[in-house]
């Protein structure tokens, strides 16, 4: 039914079935949702039929699902009921209390007969009682339709309900934001996290939650089989924020180490999809999608189905620059820092002549002399030495004089230093985990989206930053961020730029 619909599909195991399962199937209903039923099939004989009517192996569907009233001499009040159908829509029926004219209906009277649409005909629809429903049956599926699925019809109904969705798609990057399950602290925090908000609770509801239905499904991987790729090992977990507006963004691995998750999938399997139902009380929560094992890739879409308004969006960083932390004010305050000044200026002076000016050329030989001392690379290429210029080239001269060098050199220093500061293994490349955090001490904010983008632009074969290319990264966010900023009125997150201005800044930068 999913393939057919798009829907978000629940699976229930009649013998373990949830207390409130007569209630789920009302709202699915009263939401069009499709439902099926079923008996397990004999292994031995197809199509077996019980004694009781019911046929062994076939797909029932669900028809309805309500109370219906009932007045006898000793006992009146109201009964859960199903209507089901055979598909083979004949003769083959329910025998059993409330079956085609059992002698049950006698208690119903005709105008409520009249409402539920009850007919006694050879046609495989009948009705049975919640009770031998669950007593009979042994799988039910629910198949909750997407909000828009019920557009189409010509005339609906005003009070007809519909699940309230929210949907995004996202992506498992390999060093970036594919941080394996909760097994995997380190790392788990890395991984796409999503803020949903639920505001009002169920109607009806005696404890005041919400129902969310909550399904992880990764796309693309059955195209893929051919070319060996099987579906990955998926789940996710829920986490409550008592104090939203005061949570980090992304929630990081303190918040992990020290809170429990409120709810997550039932286990990390390697289907298509993976759903789950939920009751939450009102609130704010963070939903965490995963593989199970770090650094395996692939696209997901998720899908949160509730019965009131959900208001969701990534929890992520809001793309920004900032002063650098304290932790790196520090080293370049250190004595040794000085020494090092001294002698890349004097260099400088004396590469650059009496005009004091440098070019990209003499740029590159600057740096190099300062640098390839501490980093083992062959030294910055040309582009990574004209955008350098270009950063704060304001003239557009093409070259550099005294105080915009120093300026420059401090920058490049405080890189060079957060470099150092998250090369843990002193590789001599940062992985993405590590650009992140370096990143965020030289003072630059990302969000997932654009940490992927800078992986694919800078990083080699296997997702890592060399040195250089950590330095050509850099360059060209605090360009564009500055860029960006020099336009943007106070408060908005929108500049506008005529078309020259934008070939103009990024073609020179």
């Amino acid at each position: 039914m999913e393939d057919f619909t798009g829907g978000v599909t629940e699976m229930y195991d009649l013998a373990e079935a949830p207390p409130n399962l007569f209630n789920i199937m009302q709202k699915a209903y009263e939401r069009s949702s499709l439902m099926g039923c079923s008996i397990d099939p004999d292994p031995n004989v197809v199509e077996a039929e019980c004694p009781n009517g019911l046929i062994k192996g076939h797909a029932y569907s669900v028809t309805k699902v309500c109370y219906i009233n009932i007045q006898t001499p000793r006992v009146s009040g109201k009964i859960p009921m199903v209507r089901i159908r055979n598909p083979w829509g004949n003769e083959a029926e329910w025998k059993g209390a409330w079956g085609d004219s059992s002698q049950e209906w006698q208690f119903i009277s005709s105008e409520q007969r009249d409402e539920i649409g009850l007919t006694f005909e050879a046609d495989g629809e009948f009705w049975m009682s919640f009770k031998d429903f669950m007593k009979n049956f042994m799988r039910l599926e629910i198949c909750n339709l997407n909000p828009d699925s019920l557009e189409d019809e010509e005339e609906p109904a005003d009070d007809k309900k519909k699940w309230e969705m929210s949907v995004y798609e996202g992506a498992w990057v390999r060093g970036s934001t594919a941080g394996g399950c909760r097994n995997y602290i380190d790392s788990f925090w890395y991984n796409p996290q999503y803020r949903i908000t639920l505001i009002d609770p169920d109607e009806d509801d005696d404890e005041e939650k919400c129902s969310v239905l909550i399904a992880l499904m990764q796309k693309n991987r059955r195209s893929k089989r051919k070319l060996g790729l099987e579906c990955l090992t998926i789940g996710f977990a829920i986490y409550h924020l008592s104090d939203p507006d005061g949570a980090p963004k992304p929630l990081d691995m303190g918040f992990f180490r020290y809170n429990a998750s409120v709810g997550r999938s039932p286990s990390f399997i390697n289907l298509r999809e993976v759903s789950c139902r939920f009751k939450l009380p009102p609130g704010t929560y963070c939903i965490v999608p995963s593989t199970f094992e770090p650094n395996e890739e692939g696209e997901f879409l998720l899908r949160v189905f509730s019965e009131h308004t959900n208001n969701m969006e990534e929890h992520d960083e809001s793309v920004g620059i900032s002063d650098a932390s304290d932790e790196v004010r520090e080293e370049n305050e250190k004595p040794e820092q000085t020494e090092m000044d001294q002698a890349v200026r004097a260099f400088f002076k004396k590469v650059a002549g009496e005009d004091l000016e440098i070019d990209w050329r003499e740029l590159q030989e600057v740096l190099n002399f300062a640098l390839k001392k501490e980093f083992q690379f062959e030294g910055f290429s040309k582009d990574v030495c004209r955008s350098m210029i270009a950063m704060l080239d304001v003239d557009r001269s093409g070259k550099l004089g005294v105080e915009e060098f120093k300026g420059l050199w401090m920058t490049i220093r405080m890189w060079k230093n957060v470099f150092k500061m998250y090369d843990h293994d002193t590789s001599g490349t940062l992985n993405t985990f590590e650009l992140r955090r370096a990143l965020n001490s030289a003072g630059y904010h990302l969000n997932a989206n654009i940490l992927n983008s800078l992986v694919l632009r800078y990083g080699n074969k296997d997702g890592k930053i060399t040195f250089d290319d950590f330095v050509a990264c850099a360059v060209k966010l605090k360009t564009m961020i500055e860029s960006f900023n020099d336009r943007v009125p106070d408060g908005e997150k929108k500049a506008e730029f005529t078309l020259e201005e934008w070939v103009e800044m990024t073609m020179y930068s």
